[in-house]
């Protein structure tokens, strides 16, 4: 999934808007709840470097809050990286490069939205 179909997906389901929260890099955009404004989602492109990728330029990313019994087993699959810029012990990075498959992701996004309630 590109990170133009995950916002369309994420406003659609989750009645989120895309907030662009940072003037030096639009490309960030942040999704949260309405009720408590917690974060949920981060959109973004970041060097595949800071992930440990060699040979990768940019890449588009989502940050997503997991539960922490749950992190281990998902950074063992392709796509899935301790967080960038957040907690690495509540947190995980999803490649948006279709590494990682669409109901996969779907899921991460659910649990995400359901931990920052």
């Amino acid at each position: 999934m590109n990170p133009e179909k995950l916002e369309r997906y994420i406003e659609a389901v989750y009645g989120a808007a895309g907030e662009r929260l940072f003037a030096r890099d639009p490309a960030t955009c942040v999704f949260r709840h309405q009720s408590n404004r917690k974060w949920f989602a981060v959109i973004m492109e970041i060097p595949g470097e800071k992930l440990g990728l060699q040979n990768v330029g940019s890449i588009s990313v989502v940050n997503v809050k997991c539960d922490p019994r749950l992190i281990g087993s998902f950074r063992l699959e392709q796509g899935i990286f301790p967080a960038y810029h957040m907690s690495k012990a509540h947190w995980l990075t999803v490649a948006l490069d279709g590494t990682v498959p669409e109901d996969k992701l779907q899921f991460l996004l659910e649990m995400s939205y359901d931990l920052t309630k």
